[in-house]
């Protein structure tokens, strides 16, 4: 989706911004359709990219909050986009081209699909854009110059061996209401939670893909109800999810005994482990990956140094129903660090 036409300055930057606008691009701090917001707009200004997967999870609405507060402390100016759904990789493609076309100095993306990103993400760097991806890994990873992220694959172990001590020696049914594929951060939950358990995926009775959607959720416990009755254990991508499969569990009466456990810790999933609805959550932390990636690249355009590598943004399982040997934090806890 490379543009080939070439246009004089001015008309390339009313296209950028014509084009991202179209992509749910938002202002900071303003209600115009305009797609950035700075603390100054100078021509030294640091102009930086924010790309989402959607702009209504709560999850990255609290990382734009981040990034946009992170821009006003460091004297940035922040472009958004979003894709249309999560999965909407022509649509990111199309706003990374535009961000980069109004003369971004990095832009800071959750790849919707790992993979098919990086062709866009290799001709921004090759044009000496830094691009740090947050919260999903591209593949390959060194397709970034940077990562910030949750160790999606940890937030999974903490949920499975949770689950294995809180079943206390009872055979478990697992289902695992997993994201979709080609997305990286959904394989590495999905992988840490059985790696934690101590199970593998023949030991799963019923495995659907969700999207992280509460009504797809409800949908696929239903189908999971169908397939295996007697499923005590559930895995969830997310909170959503999580929360669409207890809604199915309890059109059953089986909510008081199948266990539920789940990754991301936003206020609705925090509060749904303090209801006992979801038995526990690995919360993540979108705001300090936002943050930390704005100053990462305001940090390389004033001497050149490219943050690099994998920067680890925290993982803390919150549970009121502890379990020896796995380490965790009450729902008090995680609702004075939840988000949305």
């Amino acid at each position: 989706m490379s543009r080939t036409t070439r246009l004089s300055s001015s008309l390339l930057r009313a296209a950028a911004v014509t084009g991202v606008a179209a992509l749910t691009l938002t202002a900071c701090g303003s209600g115009s359709g305009s797609d950035s917001s700075s603390s100054g707009s100078g021509s030294g200004t640091v102009k930086v990219g924010l790309i989402t997967k959607t702009d209504t999870n709560p999850f990255f609405v609290k990382m734009k909050e981040g990034a946009e507060k992170a821009a006003k402390e460091n004297g940035a100016e922040l472009s958004t986009a979003a894709g249309k759904f999560d999965g909407d990789n022509a649509g990111q493609v199309t706003a990374l081209e535009n961000m980069v076309a109004a003369g971004v100095k990095g832009v800071l993306i959750t790849p919707s699909d790992s993979k098919a990103i990086v062709p866009a993400i290799e001709k921004a760097r090759a044009k000496g854009v830094l691009v740090i991806a947050l919260d999903t890994p591209t593949d390959p990873e060194k397709a970034v110059d940077a990562l910030f992220a949750t160790d999606n694959l940890k937030a999974g172990e903490l949920i499975g061996e949770y689950a294995k001590a809180a079943m206390k020696g009872k055979k478990a049914k697992i289902a695992t209401l997993d994201l979709a594929p080609g997305v990286s951060v959904g394989v590495q939950r999905h992988d840490g939670f059985l790696k934690g358990f101590g199970a593998s995926d023949k030991d799963v009775v019923c495995a659907q893909d969700t999207g992280g959607d509460q009504a797809k959720g409800q949908t696929a416990m239903e189908n999971c109800l169908q397939k295996a009755p007697d499923i005590n254990v559930v895995y969830t991508i997310n909170e959503p999810a999580a929360l669409g499969a207890y809604t199915a569990l309890k059109a059953k009466g089986r909510e008081k005994d199948v266990l539920i456990v789940s990754v991301d810790g936003g206020c609705t999933g925090t509060q749904a482990v303090k209801d006992g609805k979801i038995a526990a959550t690995s919360q993540q932390y979108p705001l300090k990956m936002a943050a930390e990636g704005v100053k990462a690249v305001v940090t390389f355009a004033k001497d050149g140094k490219k943050a690099s590598g994998y920067t680890d943004t925290g993982v803390t399982l919150i549970t009121d129903k502890a379990q020896d040997g796995v380490a965790s934090k009450d729902t008090g806890y995680g609702l004075e660090n939840c988000w949305g």
